[in-house]
């Protein structure tokens, strides 16, 4: 016999087998060039290839918190895994987690993707610190997922915030990918923290204004090769090195501070530290809305306030259309790295004692590879990513860029919708290793998504894209895309809570 209240326990587990989803699909991409076209690789959290032919096939079961809105308890979960060829692995678990919700807090235990802040996410050219170009990260992370209300505010302040520890999973990867004498890092840890305040209520003004902060950080694990400056005059290895992993290093994630073990005789804070701060102001008409918005990255401390200025920004404008057969949003946005705080950059000494926090490389790191996942870049793809490499380095070979970006979609039939990118984008190089001549890119998609209504479920996807220039090279290919989705099991109808 089953125990007095079993029945109530048994109950609320097998809601976990109710409102459940499926999504099943296949994919494949042909191309000739020296790489595949860049919008077809990039933006795609990590699922992707940039050899000319390659192909998966993805299937995943999901079910949303939002299934149990009417509970205090709500519970999630997902695992989407993927069988490709001609990628950098040959069995991909895409995402794998647990979301447990309490009210509007959230848990949320393993490998998942996440969307940008304050962006697009089908027409952006990314954001800076945390886009969605890369493999997602195994974390464990405390959120606020939706803008919760203050209370007292009558509406008009709202708030999303998150902390999370994690690690990379690319150590193995990296040693495979680089000659022995090349550097590269194993058993990294990752930890990320953001906080955003909206200030606005639509139901009495039309203009919302958003601001916030976000940081990433790698650090523990274990490194080889590791860069050591030259007037470094400590007894330091270069060859390895192995970093900590006790309460006080991460600590220094979270507040930056102490010192890693390849500083030297030149001291600096523990781990690789980066950020954005973000802003953007929204008007909202009557079924029409125009956003403008602005990310500042830095790295470290030197661009983190405005002790040297801010050159450094992604500027955008967003445009929501009344309904219409033809475009419904328009994304424009400007993207300059170049200054980096500088070409220059000095340790204060004895004989000059004054400390410039120039040069400051974005994504690359003298203990770590970069901020990058499987060779993507966790920030924009337009700073082109190390896998894209023929050196045998692990390293961001193009982080000075200037660039503008185009994307319009729109949906002319019910069944049809499109959307279409073009980036026109110049790189410097690095100032460690300049090019002679800047180098240009051009980048164009046109894809088309088409939802027959008659096959309830299925889409299908098709893509024509195109580089230019002389970045990387000439190509030009397709994409095509097979998609199933339904609801695996029946449908959890009971509104009653825990």
């Amino acid at each position: 016999m089953l125990a007095a209240g079993s029945y109530p326990a048994q109950a609320q587990f097998s809601r976990l087998g109710q409102d459940v989803t499926y999504s099943a699909e296949i994919s494949t991409t042909v191309s000739g060039g020296d790489f595949a076209p860049f919008w077809l690789t990039a933006n795609k959290y990590g699922l992707s290839s940039i050899k000319n032919n390659s192909g998966y096939l993805r299937g995943g079961i999901f079910r949303s918190t939002a299934a149990d809105s009417a509970r205090r308890w709500h519970i999630g979960y997902g695992a989407d895994m993927a069988v490709p060829v001609e990628y950098t692995s040959k069995f991909v678990v895409q995402q794998l987690y647990v979301d447990i919700q309490y009210k509007h807090g959230r848990l949320s235990l393993g490998q998942k993707e996440y969307p940008m802040e304050l962006r697009n996410q089908a027409l952006s050219s990314g954001a800076m610190t945390s886009g969605i170009n890369a493999r997602p990260l195994p974390q464990a992370r405390l959120e606020l997922p939706d803008y919760w209300t203050i209370p007292g505010t009558k509406g008009w302040l709202a708030l999303k915030a998150h902390i999370a520890y994690g690690m990379f999973t690319d150590g193995n990867w990296q040693e495979d990918a680089v000659p022995p004498t090349e550097h590269y890092a194993k058993n990294v840890l990752y930890h990320s923290k953001a906080g955003f305040l909206r200030i606005g209520n639509r139901d009495r003004f039309p203009v919302t204004l958003t601001g916030g902060f976000e940081m990433g950080v790698q650090f523990g694990g274990e490194a080889w090769n590791v860069n050591k400056r030259p007037d470094d005059l400590s007894d330091f290895d270069p060859g390895y090195v192995n970093i900590g992993h006790g309460f006080s290093d991460f600590w220094n994630a979270f507040i930056p501070g102490g010192q890693d073990a390849s500083d030297g005789d030149f001291t600096n804070v523990e781990g690789n530290h980066l950020g954005s701060w973000h802003l953007s102001v929204q008007y909202h008409g009557k079924n029409w809305s125009v956003r403008t918005y602005a990310e500042h990255f830095f790295e470290d401390h030197s661009q983190l306030f405005f002790q040297y200025g801010w050159k450094d920004m992604i500027y955008g404008i967003e445009a929501e259309l009344p309904e219409n057969p033809f475009v419904s949003t328009f994304v424009y946005e400007h993207i300059g790295t170049r200054d980096q705080t500088g070409g220059l950059y000095h340790d204060a000494t004895a004989l000059l004692p004054i400390q410039i926090s120039g040069v400051d490389n974005y994504y690359n790191h003298g203990t770590y590879t970069g901020w990058h996942h499987h060779g993507q870049g966790l920030g924009n793809p337009l700073l082109i990513s190390p896998v894209y490499n023929t050196n045998g380095r692990i390293y961001f070979m193009h982080n000075r860029i200037t660039a503008h970006h185009f994307g319009i979609s729109g949906r002319p039939l019910n069944e049809l919708g499109y959307r279409m990118l073009f980036t026109h984008s110049k790189s410097y190089g690095t100032y460690d290793t300049p090019l002679p001549d800047p180098a240009y890119g051009n980048y164009f998609m046109l894809e088309l998504d088409y939802h027959p209504r008659r096959l309830r479920g299925i889409s299908l996807t098709g893509a024509f894209a195109t580089n230019g220039g002389s970045l990387l090279g000439r190509s030009t290919g397709g994409m095509l895309t097979l998609r199933k989705t339904g609801l695996f099991g029946r449908r959890h109808r009971s509104g009653k809570s825990l």
